[in-house]
């Protein structure tokens, strides 16, 4: 029963999908703004001296180009099929010297792999650009598009764009479970920790939305106990790592507070709840319902579920991508990337909270 009704459930995403492309197949481009993390990271730490990149094959072996990019993806991840869906061009990476001139006016993606709410996450990859300096380029962007387009242009352009911001995973990968007594585990309970990086991650939200942002797509953290990196690491049958499980449970639901609270104060719907963890989960929990062969087995890895270490040409590598939800060891395939940006399109509310991204497109095509 359960796998007839995800067998419905993708039926009836499909012909959302089809009639969203149907009935709205001229909504004027709007920019589109992207922060965060490796999971949406297009290529910023190429242009930086970090073991953080994504640029060697076999990265990219199913991108139009077969080329690396610095996606930690096999494909596409999700910035460029959102940027498909709203009828943009693919965002470029803020560090690339091709984004000059008109380019500039589709908006830039600040993300950079590695990353977290705090700036101690990551401290082992060096040279990123914490979420603190991505803001920073976020206010010269503007100071560049105002020269080339006047800062009236410049403030619309800004409020009528859409934005994803992609954190959290990192503070509990990269920093409090990195290694046996971190420094931030010594110094906070796990739910203690956990309001904390709330009350963080408020203050970054805050200044986004002091710096113009009015549409803003924050996704919660997937399940992270169940990357192949942390089943290799963790688990004996295949099961998801509980720590890790445990952090996205209490995370997740305060993020969903934090984001009604902020919206709620501003007297507008300006962020967007995304539940990745219910997203991942869906065919994580079920990979075969939804088309996967493994939901655990790395494509591109070593080891026990080839989780162990980097995706490098010497890894092993599945003939057959689509099969796997997961790419690398952390990463989603570009199918799985795929499959969570539907849902973002036209995902129910248990997904996607006030509203998905179609009502939103929607309702801004018409002010």
């Amino acid at each position: 029963m359960d796998q007839l009704n995800n067998q419905t459930l993708v039926v009836f995403l499909s012909c959302m999908l089809l009639l969203w492309n149907i009935i709205v197949p001229q909504v004027e481009a709007r920019a589109f703004f992207v922060f965060g993390d490796s999971l949406v990271d297009n290529g910023n730490n190429n242009y930086l001296a970090t073991t953080a990149r994504a640029d060697s094959y076999p990265y990219g072996i199913d991108y139009p180009t077969h080329r690396a990019t610095g996606r930690f993806s096999n494909g596409l991840n999700m910035p460029d099929l959102i940027s498909e869906k709203i009828g943009s061009e693919p965002t470029l990476p803020y560090l690339s010297p091709e984004l000059n001139g008109e380019a500039l006016l589709n908006g830039a993606n600040f993300a950079s792999a590695g990353i977290g709410i705090l700036n101690d996450t990551g401290i082992q990859f060096f040279n990123i650009i914490r979420i603190t300096r991505q803001l920073q380029y976020f206010e010269q962007y503007q100071q560049r598009v105002s020269a080339l387009i006047g800062e009236e242009e410049t403030v619309r352009l800004v409020n009528e764009a859409l934005v994803l911001m992609t954190l959290g995973g990192n503070d509990f990968v990269n920093n409090y479970f990195l290694v046996p007594f971190s420094a931030r585990s010594r110094q906070f309970r796990l739910p203690d920790y956990v309001v904390y990086l709330i009350s963080e991650y408020r203050k970054i939200l805050v200044n986004l939305y002091n710096l113009g942002a009015r549409r803003v797509l924050v996704t919660g953290t997937g399940p992270i106990g169940c990357a192949p990196a942390e089943l290799a690491q963790h688990s004996r049958n295949g099961e998801c790592y509980g720590e890790l499980q445990e952090a996205a449970n209490l995370f997740n639901p305060q993020l969903a507070q934090l984001l009604a609270q902020l919206n709620s104060e501003i007297g507008a719907d300006v962020f967007i709840s995304a539940n990745a963890f219910a997203m991942n989960m869906d065919f994580v929990g079920n990979p075969q319902a939804y088309g996967f062969a493994t939901s655990k087995v790395a494509c591109c890895g070593q080891g026990p579920y080839n989780g162990i270490g980097l995706c490098t040409p010497a890894s092993n590598l599945c003939p057959n991508r689509d099969a796997n939800v997961f790419w690398d060891p952390f990463h989603p395939s570009d199918r799985a990337n795929r499959l969570i940006v539907d849902r973002f399109m036209v995902g129910s509310t248990e997904y996607m909270h006030p509203m998905n991204l179609s009502t939103i497109m929607l309702l801004d095509s018409k002010t």
